[in-house]
């Protein structure tokens, strides 16, 4: 079987005439990139009602920014539609994070960003601004890609180096910014930035900015988030302090030397297997966001989701993230070890998010596993019946 190809024409007008390993090798993580027109026609994945009503909804996040006076105000989601100013008034932001998530329009545009891995791909975050709204200059500790997808908005760029915020305010704002550039983008305009590079994005007239945003866990959360799996975890030997003859003491509260010295040894020399830590490193970057729940509906029984799919093909939800690693295969937080025979089928699945009807026939007929684990992702609803169409249990604007 065939693997699947890399992504070839699109990534050429996105990146503005640069392929791909140009991109790479010259911006990414390096230097800003201004590429007009490179999404040329653009429409926005959802108008500026819809992104209201999603911004309504308990199971989206969303931020109100709004600054009057020379004062800033932060507000969370979610937002009944008359909390919402009208665009009439000035100098306020709606920011409705992982829109991707809740339409098919959104998860599209974000698609078209897979020359990047899928663990390093977060979410699409949409802007929606007023004249002169915005969120205050300030910095991103990952890349993101800024794509103008109505209206104009005006960036402010400055190079790494000064961190230092404005003490009092509700938002991360930079106390010393010092632009060097200085950009006026309209509809199809594309801005990338590395990492800690100061930004301040202000609309010029009302707008709406798509942002593409990337996952870079710091050590301190992913150690955060191993070591309280490893400690939960009942696999292996757990031995406990004993101190069969121990004489008695006439310091009752000094901490015993012996008692001192296991537990420094227990957390100097303990060390998790190399097999403990790839798997939950596929865990880890699998898991889907907090917010993301899955509609598993009316569970299908193994025949009839055989005949169906043979016919229909399978398509992975789009809050569905999967990824693999050598003979690992990681979906939405969970560990499966194929056999050789299913894992081209489940990579080609993580990589083309599709598996076409005729193919799939053949497969399915031959592993018997295959079928089983495709089968119970159907009932869990991270796997779909059919290639196209909008997700089960998908919110609608």
């Amino acid at each position: 079987m065939k693997r699947p190809a890399r992504p070839a024409q699109a990534p050429f007008t996105l990146l503005g005439g640069l392929s791909v390993d140009e991109f790479m090798t010259r911006h990414w993580q390096r230097r800003p990139l201004l590429v007009r027109q490179a999404l040329p026609g653009v429409r926005p994945p959802v108008d500026a009602e819809g992104l209201m009503a999603l911004a309504a909804d308990d199971a989206v996040e969303s931020r109100l920014v709004s600054a009057a006076g020379g004062r800033w105000r932060l507000d969370r989601g979610p937002f009944e539609r008359e909390d919402l100013p009208s665009l009439g008034r000035k100098r306020w932001t709606l920011l409705v994070q992982g829109v991707d998530l809740h339409l098919d329009s959104a998860h599209e545009l974000l698609s078209r960003f897979r020359f990047l891995p899928d663990a390093r791909l977060d979410d699409l975050m949409i802007s929606l601004a007023s004249d002169q709204g915005g969120v205050g200059p300030h910095l991103d500790s990952y890349d993101v890609f800024l794509i103008q997808i109505q209206g104009r908005r005006r960036w402010r760029v400055a190079p790494p180096g000064r961190s230092g915020l404005i003490a009092g305010l509700p938002l991360k704002i930079l106390a010393d910014f010092q632009p060097e550039h200085d950009w006026l983008l309209e509809p199809g305009d594309m801005l990338y930035l590395p990492p800690g590079w100061g930004h301040d994005g202000v609309a010029d007239g009302p707008c709406m900015t798509a942002s593409v945003g990337f996952r870079a866990p710091s050590r301190l959360e992913f150690l955060r988030e191993f070591l309280a799996q490893a400690a939960d975890d009942p696999a292996g030997s757990d031995p406990r302090f004993g101190d069969a003859g121990r004489a008695p003491v006439r310091q009752a509260a000094a901490i015993p030397s012996d008692l001192h010295a296991h537990l420094r040894d227990w957390a100097q020399h303990w060390r998790p297997s190399s097999l403990a830590i790839d798997r939950f490193i596929g865990r880890f970057l699998s898991e889907p966001k907090a917010s993301v729940w899955f509609d598993p509906g009316k569970p299908i029984s193994l025949a009839a989701f055989g005949k169906r799919a043979a016919t229909r093909g399978l398509r992975l939800d789009r809050r569905t993230r999967m990824l693999y690693r050598g003979s690992a295969v990681f979906i939405n937080g969970e560990h499966v070890s194929p056999g050789r025979a299913a894992r081209p089928w489940l990579r080609r699945l993580a990589d083309e998010r599709t598996l076409a009807p005729q193919a799939l026939a053949n497969a399915l007929a031959r592993d018997p596993e295959l079928g089983a684990l495709l089968h119970q992702w159907t009932n869990a609803g991270w796997v779909l019946l059919g290639e196209t169409g909008t997700p089960r249990g998908a919110s609608q604007a």
